[in-house]
């Protein structure tokens, strides 16, 4: 059967990107699981690992530094938090806010991730890039810049404004 998605070409490229980030997740638990690294979805790893690398933030900043909407971080963080593997304390300065950090445990679930599952994960990514991983990435980056800068909307509004014909002066 055709593949529909993979045929309309640059038109569907949202959803094409995202089945292959589906996909690449399901296959990234599935290494999660026979690695035993910890019972919570590939989906979070990005919220774990931002906390890791960058201390206690609030829920505005892990979105911020993850690039994703605040509301999709707020679910990612109780389940983290019924997990043991992250924990909220009030701002000092600022009572509204949340800090979020890192429990022991969640420490220990990162560092065995870094270790045992992540280099592998990376590795066999990097194996089905190959060898144009370095320039999808740099195709990426472009990609989300372009977007931020225009974004398709205003796209789609200069491009019918430049094939308009111009109207008739009387």
């Amino acid at each position: 059967m055709e593949d529909v998605v993979r045929s309309l070409g640059l038109l569907t490229l949202g959803t094409r990107l995202k089945r292959i980030g589906e996909r690449l997740q399901a296959q990234t638990q599935a290494v999660i699981e026979a690695e035993g690294v910890a019972d919570i979805p590939a989906s979070h790893l990005p919220v774990l690992a931002a906390l890791q690398r960058l201390g206690p933030l609030t829920v505005g900043d892990i979105a911020l530094a993850l690039g994703v909407r605040q509301p999709g971080v707020t679910r990612q963080l109780g389940k983290l938090q019924e997990a043991g593997l992250v924990e909220a304390r009030q701002s000092a300065g600022d009572l509204r806010l949340r800090t979020i950090e890192l429990t022991e445990a969640g420490q220990r679930q990162v560092a065995h991730a870094r270790q045992h599952s992540w280099p592998a994960i990376e590795a066999a990514v990097a194996e089905a890039c190959a060898p144009h991983g370095t320039a999808l990435l740099a195709q990426l980056t472009a990609l989300e810049e372009a977007l931020e800068a225009l974004p398709l909307l205003a796209r789609v509004n200069r491009h019918k404004l430049a094939t308009e014909e111009p109207h008739a002066s009387a």
